[in-house]
């Protein structure tokens, strides 16, 4: 009974980290999409998504046939709950990578990113696919140094952020509305992204030290989806 059940928590993390994979693949192509206005790239991602949902809700029903059955104590009972945890924060961070692919289909055939802050979102979008990297690699690997990367880049992504809004708010800023409500816009959502992924990585990082530390508030209020 206890070899099924490590091989039930093994095929716990192997999930995560498949959906982490789908998540990357998801980031990359929506920022390249949203930077390029390519409207079949963005309608790949959006498709996708139901993809992510769908791995999302079977590796919850796996955690809680697990938590039913095997009713595990300390150790192993943190790895199924967290693992419930990591689950919705990767469902949602697939979330924002569709619906900064919903912008760039909905300004289509126009640009999305308004003028004068084509470098910002460029970076902005690097970034948020090198944090899904290595927020993949962390889950496959558990190694921690990876998790105070993810820490340094969501502060270079914050820093973008919130220069994005200095500059919609500016009294040199000329963007018609439209510019401005996508600027900031994409803007949170790429912010968002990255704060997720931060969450996943203090969830990581309690289960490797078993210090909680104020490590997570999953209290997140997420910017609405363009229709």
């Amino acid at each position: 009974m206890r070899e099924v059940f490590h091989q039930s928590l093994e095929d716990v993390q192997s999930r995560l980290v498949e959906i982490a994979d789908l998540v990357t693949i998801a980031i990359d192509r929506a920022t390249r999409a949203f930077g390029t206005s390519d409207v079949s790239l963005a309608e790949e991602v959006i498709e996708a998504d139901a993809i992510i949902d769908e791995k999302a809700v079977e590796l919850d029903e796996l955690a809680i046939e697990i938590l039913a059955r095997q009713q595990p104590v300390a150790r192993d009972l943190r790895i199924v709950v967290t693992a419930l945890r990591v689950s919705a924060s990767l469902e949602r961070m697939g979330d924002m990578a569709e619906h900064i692919a919903q912008l760039a289909r909905s300004r289509f055939p126009e640009r999305a990113i308004p003028k004068g802050l084509k470098s910002t979102f460029t970076r902005m979008g690097e970034l948020d696919v090198e944090v899904a990297r290595k927020l993949a690699e962390l889950l496959r690997t558990q190694d921690l140094r990876l998790a105070e990367a993810i820490r340094d880049d969501d502060d270079a992504i914050d820093e973008l952020h919130v220069n994005v809004f200095e500059k919609v708010l500016g009294d040199s800023w000329k963007g018609e509305a439209t510019a401005t409500v996508d600027a900031t816009l994409a803007s949170r959502y790429h912010e968002r992204f990255a704060d997720h992924a931060v969450s996943v990585a203090k969830k990581v990082i309690y289960l490797a030290t078993g210090d909680w530390a104020g490590a997570d508030d999953d209290t997140v209020v997420e910017p609405s989806p363009v229709i």
